[in-house]
């Protein structure tokens, strides 16, 4: 039995790396000046988001500190918090399969995956809003980060 389930672990994590690395980083860009990408991606935003990071984007309250659960509480998509600090497309694979997706199959979250609520259209809209709310200055450090990644991928 445990050897099955580490077969099915093993299989899944595959299935996850094949579908991020089936995706250019240019096809998982977000469009922050576009306006109707970020109607749009307000609009999700704020039916999806709004409740968990605020409908400011300040996060929830100590956002550092662990709850009794041991989770974190959510943190803000402003300019405070970390959400500039990842490229493009790992935003919107942590956003599809959830934060484990970077931090590992054990890391627990409040946080769930989207891939069955939202298309991938639309998580690209919602992060896209995210982005034209940053300051212009985090902006442009945040498309410094995009381009490394972009040339760490094509090497």
């Amino acid at each position: 039995m445990r050897r099955n389930l580490t077969i099915i672990s093993v299989l899944a994590l595959l299935g996850v790396l094949y579908l991020s690395l089936s995706k250019t980083p240019a096809s998982l860009k977000l469009e922050p000046n576009n306006p109707e990408v970020t109607a749009l991606g307000k609009d999700i935003y704020d039916q999806q988001c709004a409740v968990c990071h605020g409908a400011n984007l300040e996060g929830q309250p100590n956002w550092r500190q662990r709850l009794p659960s041991g989770r974190l509480p959510a943190p803000p998509h402003d300019e405070t918090g970390h959400t500039w600090h990842h490229p493009d497309s790992l935003l919107v694979l942590m956003t599809k399969f959830g934060p484990g997706y970077a931090a590992g199959p054990d890391y627990e979250s409040d946080m769930p995956a989207y891939e069955n609520v939202l298309s991938e259209e639309e998580i690209i809209a919602a992060l896209s809003y995210i982005k034209s709310r940053w300051p212009a200055q985090i902006q442009k450090k945040h498309d410094v980060i995009n381009k490394r990644a972009e040339a760490a991928q094509t090497r």
